[in-house]
């Protein structure tokens, strides 16, 4: 969507605070042991406490109100009995509705003991999205936002997951334009002030395809190798972008 008012930025605004405020309070109970379902619960209590809904769930049927994905795991992961083990690498994906506005955020979080790769995937993720927030002003090519997030994933050695991009959310989950993690040619949009987009490099510790699991839902890499994602939700700007959900930096 298109802020059109300030009606829809402050909508905008109180949803993007909120899922922010659901991943702060799962990086904070997420521990060996725990279940992901359980996981799953923290956030989910958090969003529903405050009038909250999980925008995969009444949107897609998705089978849990957040998505949380696991080592090779690299999206849409559906919350169950895994017990979550020392050294996983866990993502942590919130899509809320509230009022008819949808944000939409994702972290990595870490497990201890923390493996060099894991570390190194986790601080590239987070560097190639602030190149492509760098890159998202008003009157560049939705390209200049893949040019910059794959530049530097390829500076950390890893590599972009190239089938899975960022999107136009606001009022449903995903809607134009897609925002491709590399310069793709055949995108030919153009970013405008007030346009609201998810930027979420999906990077891999070696190149990788997809793999849909069994579930129906959730994509890993289909040579197993491990994998990171980091997402705002942002308006476009003529100078630095909003971002809706920093508290979940």
């Amino acid at each position: 969507m298109t802020i059109g008012s300030k009606e829809d930025l402050a909508g905008l605004a109180r949803v993007g605070r909120l899922v922010g405020e659901a991943l702060r309070e799962m990086k904070a109970a997420v521990m060996p042991g725990m279940t992901t379902a359980e996981l799953d619960a923290v956030g989910a209590a958090w969003l529903r406490k405050h009038g909250a809904r999980s925008a995969p769930q009444f949107t897609y049927g998705f089978p849990g109100f957040n998505l949380i994905s696991v080592n090779e795991e690299i999206v849409h992961g559906v919350p169950g009995a895994r017990r979550l083990a020392p050294g996983d690498v866990v993502k942590l994906d919130v899509t809320a509705e509230l009022g008819g506005y949808i944000a939409d955020a994702a972290v990595t979080v870490l497990l201890p003991p923390v493996s060099p790769v894991g570390r190194q995937l986790r601080k590239c993720v987070r560097a190639a999205f602030d190149k492509g927030l760098a890159a998202a002003r008003a009157g560049s090519p939705v390209t200049a936002i893949g040019r910059a997030v794959e530049g530097e994933v390829r500076r950390f050695g890893f590599s972009v997951i190239r089938n899975l991009c960022g999107h136009g959310v606001g009022r449903t989950i995903h809607e134009p334009p897609a925002v491709p993690n590399f310069p793709d040619a055949s995108v030919r949009d153009k970013l405008t002030e007030g346009l609201v987009i998810t930027i979420e490099p999906m990077v891999s510790a070696k190149p990788a395809s997809t793999v849909q699991e069994p579930d129906g839902w959730t994509i890993r890499t289909h040579n197993r190798s491990l994998a990171a994602h980091h997402e705002h939700t942002i308006v476009i700007t003529r100078r630095e972008p909003l971002v809706l959900t920093a508290l979940a930096a």
